[in-house]
């Protein structure tokens, strides 16, 4: 890992009407729309959904480092993160988001440390840690 602080960049064209596009150095391209909550037509990622993405991908490359270290052998996880996005005190924005994971293990893993791990995840993902919103993990373990 290189040392900190590390630096990222996205650019974001758009014009008066229709899609906003993202891009990122080497990165492929990305439309975004307003979301249909928003009077969007959907069918487009937008800044909304990619949030919840970025904090979804974050929980599982979080676990995934974790899990390493601590030589927790898994095969599989699922990782929705869904949020709630509210005015408070005139001001939009998200208030809760809730993270839901569904672990598979190989027979005979250990759960609890399973279990342990999946909420050092959750603690430790740095997109969630750098916002202003009350997080929760709900999680479903299973052995294969």
């Amino acid at each position: 890992m290189q040392n900190f602080p590390h630096h990222y960049h996205a650019t974001a064209h758009d014009s008066s009407e229709g899609a906003v596009v993202l891009s990122s150095a080497d990165f492929p391209k990305i439309s975004t729309q307003p979301p249909v909550q928003f009077g969007g037509a959907g069918g487009e990622w937008s800044p909304e959904d990619l949030l919840m993405a970025a904090i979804a991908d974050c929980f599982c490359l979080s676990f995934r480092a974790i899990a390493g270290a601590s030589k927790l052998d898994w095969t599989g996880l699922v990782a929705t993160a869904e949020g709630e996005l509210d005015r408070v005190e005139r001001v939009t924005k998200f208030t809760k988001v809730q993270i839901k994971a569904s672990l598979t293990l190989p027979a005979g893993a250990d759960e609890a440390k399973a279990q342990r791990l999946l909420e050092k995840a959750e603690s430790s993902c740095l997109v969630t840690n750098s916002m202003n919103v009350s997080v929760s993990l709900q999680v479903e373990i299973k052995q294969s």
